[in-house]
Formats: structure tokens, C-alpha cells, sequence
């Protein structure tokens, strides 16, 4: 049930943000808020993290927005690279491929610019406790077994009813985030649309088991004879025993959901009776829903992740777009509680909306393939190249040096690279600051609530000449291209507190 009440009690609890869903997307806005001082509760129905691998891979953007986050060493000590894909007819291994040659889709090299190139491996739960630890670090503290049963708003901020064993609590925040799924009651209570479709000629079947029987580690395509429309799929997951199995069936073919059903699954498929599963952790039935909404906020109240936008799990972008989606919003947010004009939330529309349609397109583009031979030239899956050209918060003052078609232009990724004093600019990020990169130009003055550096020479990447400056944004993107410092300051100037 949903209680509707417009207005806060005497004594209600208030914070500046609550956060609903203690996923990556949520995780990763509560640590950006925290980070910054943000007073924010995290709520999670669940009554402790989710314990699956779900989604499992990490792309090359995501990575650098963790590398600023302070997780990038915990993330690695926890996954591996990705592996290659092989196909088995049997028990005879017919091909082996990269990812590269099964999406056929490019990856870039390693560079200074460009510090992870490639998609990293690591099971769901282990990056939500990476994030879960990092935000306990900061202060924070997820609070568990703590449902939304209610939710209003006015122009003024959310009144929010939560109830966990035994207590209803009614809290009121100034604005609420719902990173609460693709079943979201944050999106559901307050009335956004969610159009799409929902794919309903095929399930995957997905869990996590212990199994034995094979070798190498891999994705492992097992078939009877080769043939890719009757696979079974085991993923090895970085240190740990576990595989993880994913199955494509008709709704109408779905086994029980039970350890037994599922050998039974792999046995008909694999034509194999020597690869032996055991001790499964979880198993859930996935129905592929391509649907996003056409706002992402409603006055205080926003949503992220796949409270927003739902879509195929082809080409590992759904959890990344969550983390990005928080990324992008959270110094925003904070911003905003700090004194900055409400409207720099109105910007978060602007950029992140595009990108979820784009996502969609592409995963389901990739979906139909099905690891099947490319259909022409392929989009990149690494989401370096996401860009908010064109964006209200991009500017271009025109009086820089034009750069070689397709430079670094206002809107787009910042690379990363050393500047004079031998810093990289993704370690000046970690601050949670603007960060001012003044090329050939080291007699700047300090600017309040900006980190400034001169780059000597070429920075790979940036493609401007001495004399230019370059403001980056909190969250890695280039706020303004530009030679006057007069520019710089009046673009800060609309985002500072008034």
C-alpha cells in the first residue's frame, strides 16, 4: 500500500538525500555524496547484499569512474580479465575467440590516456561489497530489511514512508533517488512512464554452482554438436569455485528451478554426463525487457540505473550505465545541497537520457547477433567514448586552436595523463573537484574549489595548444575548452552556491 501524506509531521526525520537500492547504481551515489559530506541515508529492502554474480563484467569507463571512486585496487584484487570464449560439440573443443572476435567490436590499446583498456571480470557481489566497504569507510552506513511503502512529493523536497520488521518510519528528504531496479516503487509511486516491450519468446535461466569437470578457465559454450542455439554456458568467476550458468530457453521450456533440473539442463545440451554441478548458490529466470523512462526526474525526486532503463544483457552495459548514471548525478547533487541552482539537476536529464536510449540500441542489436558473425562495422561496448557534446555544461569559447578532426572536444571523456609534478589527472579527480589543466601556462592564479595543473608539453589525447585551458568536470568529462580564464570562472561561476 502506498500512503499518501503532502506534508511532514512534527519531529520527522529530514536528510538531504535518500537513496532507495543498495545495488551498484545506489552504492555508487551514496559513496559520491559521501564523499563530498552529503548527509544520505542508503535504504535496501534485501536483508543483506545480493550474493550472485549476475552481472559480471566491468567496462574500461566504468573502471576509470572506480579508479576516482578509491576502489580501483580492491576491484582488481577481486576480479581477472576477461576470458576467452570457447565452443565445445562435446567434449571436443570445436573453437577458441576473444571477446574482440565474438562482438566484433574494437578495444582500444593501453596508453596513458587510457589506463584500462579492457572489460575486467568480477561477480556482482563482490563490487557491491567493494562499494558497500568503501561507503562504510566514508561514514556511511547501508540500512538493511528497509522497504519504501510510500512515497510523495511536492515542489519542496519527499515525504517517504519506510518500513522495516516490526517499525514504520516516515522520513522527509529533499530529494529522493531511486536506484531500486527494474521493478522500481520509486519509479511506480510516482508515476513515471516505463515504455518498451518485453521479449516474450525467450528466458535465461542464470545461477552460480560449484562445478567440476572442466578445464582452463573460460567461457565455456557447451553444445552437442556445435550448433549455438542450444547452448549451455558456465563462466568461471574469478577467485572463487564458482561458475556462473546461463541457459536461453522458451518460457515454455523452463526446468525447475533446482540444482537436479539444472544438470538434467546441461546434460541434454552438452551431450556430457562428466561435468558435475554442485552446491548452487542462487538461480533466478531472466525475461529480456527493453524499456526506459522518458524523464528521469520528477521535482526532487530522480531515478538511475534500472529503475530508468532495462535491456538485454548482450555486450555487459547494463550495470555499467547504472554506475555511470550515479556518477554523472552525484556531483550534481551535491552541488545543488551545497547552494548551487536547483537547475544543474535539469542537466542530468540531458546528458544521461541520450545515453540510456543509445544502450538500448545497442544491447539489442547485440542481442540479435547472439554471437553470431557481425552485421557491418559494430559499436564499441567500452563506453569511452560516451559524450555529452552539445550539453548545456559543455563549452567551447572559440577562441582555442582548433585541434585535428575528431580532438578532444567540451562534453567528451577526459583522458587521463601526467601533469608537471608527476600527478595523473584521474588522481586529481579522486579529490571530487574541477580539475583545471592549463597548458603551457604555469602562472594561473588559484581558483576556490578547483584543483589547477600545468601540463608541459603534449598530453596524449587532448590535442590543444600551449595557451589553452581545460576544465574537467567532477565526474571525468570536459566541462569547457577555452584560452580566457575569464571563461573558466563565469562557467564556475553558475554552478556555485548563491
Amino acid at each position: 500500500m502506498l500512503y499518501r501524506e503532502a506534508a511532514p509531521g512534527p519531529g520527522m526525520p529530514e536528510t538531504d538525500v535518500l537513496i532507495v537500492g543498495a545495488g551498484p547504481t545506489g552504492l555508487t551515489l551514496a559513496c559520491e555524496l559521501a564523499r563530498r559530506g552529503v548527509a544520505c541515508r542508503l535504504v535496501e529492502r534485501a536483508d543483506d547484499l545480493f550474493l550472485g554474480s549476475r552481472a559480471k563484467g566491468l567496462q574500461p569507463r566504468t573502471l576509470e569512474v572506480l579508479e576516482i571512486l578509491g576502489v580501483a585496487d580492491a576491484i582488481r584484487a577481486g576480479g581477472a580479465p576477461f576470458p576467452c570464449f570457447r565452443l565445445y560439440a562435446g567434449s571436443e573443443v570445436r573453437w577458441e575467440r576473444s571477446l574482440e572476435e565474438m562482438l566484433g567490436t574494437p578495444m582500444p590499446c593501453a596508453s596513458a590516456a587510457v589506463p584500462h583498456p579492457r572489460p575486467w571480470l568480477i561477480p556482482q557481489w563482490r563490487t557491491d561489497q567493494i562499494l558497500r566497504d568503501r561507503f562504510l569507510e566514508l561514514g556511511g552506513r547501508v540500512e538493511f530489511s528497509t522497504a519504501v511503502t510510500g512515497l510523495v512529493h511536492d515542489e519542496f523536497g519527499a515525504t517517504v514512508t519506510l518500513e522495516r520488521p516490526g517499525a514504520l518510519e516516515r522520513v522527509r528528504a529533499r530529494f529522493v533517488v531511486g536506484a531500486d531496479g527494474g521493478r522500481s516503487i520509486v519509479r511506480k509511486s510516482c508515476g513515471f512512464s516505463f515504455e518498451g516491450e518485453t521479449l516474450a519468446t525467450e528466458t535465461t535461466l542464470i545461477g552460480d554452482a560449484i562445478a567440476t569437470g572442466l578445464d582452463g578457465e573460460a567461457c565455456h559454450i557447451l553444445t552437442r554438436d556445435g550448433a549455438m542455439s542450444s547452448r549451455f554456458s558456465l563462466w568461471n568467476l574469478p577467485g572463487s569455485p564458482l561458475y556462473q550458468f546461463v541457459a536461453a530457453l522458451p518460457p515454455e521450456g523452463m526446468p525447475e528451478l533446482t540444482l537436479d533440473a539444472v544438470q538434467q539442463l546441461l546434460e541434454a545440451r552438452s551431450g556430457r554426463t562428466d561435468i558435475r554441478l554442485s552446491d548452487m548458490r542462487w538461480i533466478s529466470v531472466y525475461r529480456i525487457n527493453v524499456r526506459m523512462v522518458d524523464r528521469l526526474r520528477k521535482g526532487p525526486v530522480l531515478l538511475a540505473g534500472d529503475a530508468a532503463h532495462v535491456h538485454s544483457s548482450a555486450g555487459g552495459q547494463g550495470l555499467n550505465t547504472g554506475i555511470q548514471d550515479a556518477f554523472n548525478l552525484g556531483w550534481k547533487l551535491a552541488a545543488v545541497v551545497a547552494g548551487a541552482p536547483e537547475s544543474l539537476l535539469d542537466t542530468y536529464d540531458e546528458e544521461r537520457l541520450p545515453v540510456a536510449a543509445r544502450v538500448l540500441g545497442l544491447t539489442s542489436r547485440l542481442h540479435r547477433q547472439d554471437f553470431g558473425p557481425p552485421d557491418g562495422s559494430q559499436p564499441a561496448i567500452h563506453q569511452l567514448d560516451i559524450s555529452y557534446r552539445g550539453s548545456s555544461l559543455s563549452v567551447e569559447s572559440g577562441d582555442q586552436d582548433a585541434g585535428p578532426h575528431g580532438s578532444l572536444r567540451a562534453g567528451d571523456r577526459a583522458p587521463d595523463g601526467v601533469v608537471r609534478g608527476g600527478a595523473r589527472v584521474f588522481e586529481l579527480l579522486r579529490q571530487g573537484r574541477f580539475v583545471l589543466l592549463a597548458f603551457g601556462r604555469p602562472d594561473l592564479p588559484e581558483i576556490g574549489s578547483v584543483t589547477s595543473a600545468t601540463v608541459e608539453g603534449r598530453l596524449e589525447g587532448y590535442d590543444v595548444a600551449d595557451g589553452t585551458l581545460v576544465l574537467v568536470r567532477p565526474d571525468g568529462h570536459v566541462g569547457a575548452i577555452t584560452r580566457s580564464l575569464a571563461v573558466v570562472q563565469a562557467y564556475l561561476s553558475k554552478l556555485s552556491a548563491q
